[in-house]
Parts: C-alpha cells; structure tokens; sequence
C-alpha cells in the first residue's frame, strides 16, 4: 500500500510533538511542514530533513499529492484553514477545539460529508489509556449506575490572554465527561473571575446536568498553587479515579459504596472494600490518536464521528460562556 502524504501546520507549543508522530507512522510520510515562523521552520526542517517547508499554507493546498493536513495553529485559525483544506479535498486533522462556535463547527462537518473526507479533531485525553479504562469500567457495569463526575484541571501559569481558562482548559476535561456520559448536558452553568485580565477568566467553576440524571462539575484555573489533572467517577457499586500526574497510578478503583437502608432504623450505611490499581497501557495518546486518523483516512472506521463528537463538545462550551457572561453582567 501507498503511504499516504501528510502535512503538518504549526509548529508553535504543540505541532512539534504532532509533526514528531506523524513522521514516526507506518504507512505515511510527513512530506510538509508549514509555519509563518521562518525560524521555527529553519529549526524543525534540521530534525525533518527529507520534508518539505514553507510559510504559506496555500503551498500544501496546491499539492495534488498530499493526502491531509494536520492542523495545530491559534485556535482563532482553526475553522478557516480546516474550511480551507477540505475545499482543496485534503483530510483534516485539527487540534480541538473545531471552531469557536457550534455553527461554524458543523459547516466544517458538513462540508466533510459532502466532499466525503475525514474530519478528525484532536481531543488528546480520549485516546490516553487511562480514560479508556475509565470507559471499560463504566461500560462494564463494574462501577455501577453512574451518579455523577468531576474533573480537577488547575496549575500555576500559562496565563493566558487571548482566552479564558474554560476555552483554553475546559474543551480537554469536557470531552472526557461527554464521552464517559454518552451524552450531551441538558443544563449547563459556569461562573469564574478576571482577577489578571478584565474579561479573561482566570477561574472557572462549571455544573453540568445531563437527561439521565447525571450530573458533572468543572474546576478549571491557571492560578492555582496546586497542579493537577484529574477526572473522579462516582458510581453506585464502585468510584475510580484517573490521575494524569500519578507516573505509574494512573487510574485507581475504590470499593466504596452506600448501602441499602437497614429496616430497623432506615439509615444509610456506607461500604468500604478494596483499592485496586488496574494496569493501564503505557502508550503515548498522541502516538494512539495519530495511528487512529490513519486508519480513517485507509477507511476504517466512522470518518466524521469524532468531528460530530466535537461539535458536542464545541456547543457544551458555548453554552457555558454564555451563563459565563450572564453572571459577569448581574455583577
């Protein structure tokens, strides 16, 4: 089989490490690498000798050789240069969020359907192997009915000013919770503070109430002296929690549960079992995530599905900035 072309755009904080698994994929080449910055490229064309650079995009669209690109710009360029490829009939990859608005996310879905091309967005923590055992047990039944999930994801600096800790933090978190749900919240609400940046929240508390009862709870911040990145699953049999800082505990289970009432009295009693560590994979999910939109451009697989997840993900956000700034304006 023909290994297929491929392109990377941006080679800021994140395209390094995507152009890296690109170029390491059997069955591809990364033929292209493209960034504005000529010295990024002087820099990254050193470490990619046999490939290709330029500073205009328009170069990668014009190659009737490329088979995609795989997109890891400001996220202000995503939906018009992601907009731009699929015109030009190249698969995309595009690191997450879609776009900045559900609309404009689903032209992009759209317009991957009618041209019959692979959208993929690039929502990294789906494909860590941790999340994935999170699923398993979910889906297993082993944790039971599910009662609700929250997710820790704060640190000290990169303060950000171009967006706000929900934007530049929450769409990793919230793919998570809509993936472990399976499902997409019927009421959502947010509140956080600008203590650094008039208009750009530094801190974001986010609830989330989904049809089946479920519900969901974000903490998002770059201000906080803690560093964390952590997803807790509370069921009615079992709790497990994912812990991206642990280096070998990455998710643990804890039978804890509470018990029926006890006919003489009718209180709740509480359970407490064994904690177990099951074994994760030590995979790389950018190696895992980039091994999977090859297989959707051999064909493999729902080419549009994880861009229809994305949308999700990308409407959830909208949903929550807008009670973001109702509550700003009642202040």
């Amino acid at each position: 089989m023909e290994a297929l072309s491929l392109a990377a755009v941006g080679l800021g904080y994140w395209g390094p490490n995507l152009a890296r698994n690109l170029d390491e994929l059997e069955g591809a080449s990364l033929t292209w690498i493209c960034d504005r910055d000529e010295g990024r490229l002087e820099r990254y064309g050193a470490r990619f000798p046999d490939t290709r650079t330029t500073t205009r995009f328009e170069d990668l669209l014009e190659d009737d050789s490329l088979d995609a690109v795989a997109i890891a710009t400001p996220v202000v360029t995503h939906f018009e240069l992601a907009r731009e490829a699929l015109l030009a009939g190249k698969h995309v990859f595009v690191e997450k969020p879609l776009a900045l608005s559900a609309a404009l996310a689903e032209e992009l879905v759209a317009l991957a359907e009618e041209r019959a091309l692979v959208l993929m967005p690039g929502h990294l923590l789906l494909y860590h192997p941790g999340v994935t055992k999170l699923k398993e047990l979910l889906d297993s039944g082993e944790l039971g009915r599910l009662f609700y999930v929250y997710g820790n994801r704060v640190n000290f600096g990169k303060i950000r000013r171009d967006e706000n800790a929900l934007w530049s933090l929450g769409a990793h978190d919230l793919s998570v919770i809509l993936h472990l749900v399976g499902d997409e919240p019927a009421e959502c609400s947010a509140r956080g503070e600008s203590f650094l940046n008039p208009g750009v929240e530094d801190v974001v508390f986010c609830y989330l109430r989904f049809p089946s009862g479920v519900v969901a709870h974000m903490h998002l911040s770059w201000l906080d002296p803690h560093k964390m990145r952590r997803m807790t699953v509370v069921g009615d049999r079992k709790m497990a929690v994912f812990d991206d800082m642990e280096p070998e505990r990455k998710v643990t289970v804890y039978d804890q549960r509470p018990q029926e009432p006890a006919e003489t009295w009718g209180e709740w009693q509480t359970r407490s079992g064994d904690i177990s560590i099951p074994k994760v994979a030590n995979d790389e999910p950018l190696r895992l995530e980039c091994e999977h939109f090859l297989a959707l451009l051999r064909g493999e697989g729902d080419r549009i599905g994880a861009a229809r997840d994305g949308v999700a993900v990308v409407r959830t956000l909208e949903q929550l900035q807008s009670s973001l700034e109702r509550e700003r304006e009642r202040v």
